[in-house]
């Protein structure tokens, strides 16, 4: 038997390392670049997730993070946390994030997994939490923006797979993926064919 609480904080460790894997070996402008129409951007992502982890395993529990983040005060701009400035070196975010998850893992440590917290910007019907809960929030998050990162990363040089250690990709070369991505085309114009015949 495992504990329970181990068990969460081994897969948020996870996902955060997976999270950070995908910057490795990039310069500035690769980190920073949007590759989607909203904007989504490797470092934004890094700083987004320290932020989330900041307020649900620090605010939510009484012990708030040491670390100021403006991009959260009144009157910052939208989606501040979304991307990094150029004052904002790439070390200075993945720093802050280590620090944040440091803070976090000493909430973790700190209290039982029933302990009863408050999420002031969640209605008030659902404001109350436990740790527990708040833990299972913050894996899922910091996985759905690892995820992010991991096509974010693709499409800037071809690079995927799960983490460092376990890509959990199929077996194959450049022109096993080539082929591989040509049958998956293959299949989307005969179902949109046969989509558009039968309507």
């Amino acid at each position: 038997m495992t504990d329970p609480k181990a068990d969460l904080q081994r897969y948020l460790q996870l996902a955060r390392e997976a999270l950070l894997w995908k910057l490795d070996g990039l310069g500035e402008y690769d980190l920073r670049r949007p590759l989607t129409p909203t904007g989504t951007n490797l470092l934004g992502l890094v700083k987004h997730v320290a932020s989330v982890e900041a307020g649900y395993l620090g605010d939510v529990f009484g012990r708030p993070s040491p670390e100021s983040l403006p991009w959260f005060d009144d009157d910052a701009e939208p989606n501040a946390d979304m991307w990094a400035t150029a004052e904002e070196p790439a070390e200075d975010v993945t720093a802050l994030y280590r620090r944040v998850w440091a803070h976090s893992d000493a909430t973790v440590e700190a209290l039982p997994l029933d302990a009863p917290g408050a999420v002031s910007w969640w209605p008030a019907e659902r404001r109350d939490v436990t740790l527990h809960r708040i833990l299972v929030h913050v894996i899922a998050e910091t996985n759905r923006h690892a995820g992010h990162a991991d096509i974010v990363r693709e499409l800037i040089d071809g690079s995927a797979g799960l983490r460092r250690d376990v890509d959990n990709m199929a077996p194959g070369d450049e022109a096993w993926w080539r082929a591989y991505r040509d049958r998956v085309e293959q299949a989307a114009r005969v179902a949109s064919e046969a989509d558009r015949g039968g309507a």
